[in-house]
């Protein structure tokens, strides 16, 4: 890449969104292993949901403290960048989640030290080895119903995006990032579900899919509503480091 082109701030723009909406993607995946009680965490009492026939509370796994982050790099990346850099950065994405779990399998394999395997007993964990399978093996049917459902999660917000954007033209970015995150996101809070849950070796049943999935879709949903000053926060920071001019050219070459 050339000096010039490095001196573009159209590109070192593309460059950090890119860095970021992709280590945020893979950050999200591994730490999603955990499941945390909000209520809890919060000091609330448990809320203890009732949905098709099925009760709970409200635990999440912890990727979703992130993924609301990632909706809205998706719709920053697309107001500049158009269809192609969300589809860009969205492989890139994949291609490194891909890579992230393929190396965790590959480490999981090798042969432990036997005295790291004990280090932490006297701390509760007896088996690090063990411990170590267990945070970064995350199943098959989990890993791909999570790539899956990130795909068509992104293909479906693009397009809902650009739906919205033609008809309003460069108002109300507010409608047009949260309509296209509540069609997209209904979209992936199931497909993730159904593929690792359902189709998976657990085989829930259908009622405690949709009962998990909407309670889901609506803890991302209030996110996303709760970071839109995010969303206006970031396009003021860009259309001041790109300058009028330039920010100006890049939405409409990505409305195009």
């Amino acid at each position: 890449m050339s000096v010039s082109l490095l001196g573009s701030r159209s590109t070192r723009l593309f460059i950090l969104l890119t860095a970021f909406f992709v280590g945020n993607a893979v950050v999200a995946e591994f730490v999603g292993v955990k499941i945390f009680a909000l209520e809890e965490t919060l000091g609330l009492p448990p809320f203890g949901w009732n949905l098709f026939g099925q009760q709970g509370s409200l635990n999440f796994t912890a990727g979703v403290l992130i993924w609301p982050i990632v909706f809205i790099l998706t719709d920053v990346i697309n107001e500049y960048f158009g269809r192609r850099g969300v589809r860009l950065i969205s492989y890139a994405a994949i291609g490194m989640i891909s890579y992230g779990f393929l190396f965790a399998y590959a480490s999981i394999h090798l042969a432990p030290a036997d005295f790291w395997v004990t280090v932490n007993a006297e701390r509760g964990v007896p088996d690090m080895q063990a411990a170590y399978s267990n945070v970064f093996g995350q199943g098959l049917w989990t890993i791909g119903g999570s790539i899956t459902a990130f795909f068509v999660g992104q293909v479906i917000d693009v397009n809902v995006f650009h739906y919205i954007r033609k008809a309003t033209g460069e108002r109300w970015i507010w409608l047009r990032a949260t309509a296209s995150t509540a069609v997209s996101q209904l979209i992936d809070s199931f497909v993730v579900l159904y593929i690792a849950f359902v189709l998976g070796p657990q085989q829930w049943p259908i009622s405690l899919f949709l009962a998990v999935g909407t309670v889901n879709y609506c803890y991302k949903m209030v996110a996303a509503v709760g970071l839109s000053p995010l969303l206006y926060l970031s396009r003021r920071w860009i259309e001041s480091f790109l300058g009028p001019a330039e920010a100006a050219r890049l939405k409409a070459e990505a409305a195009a």
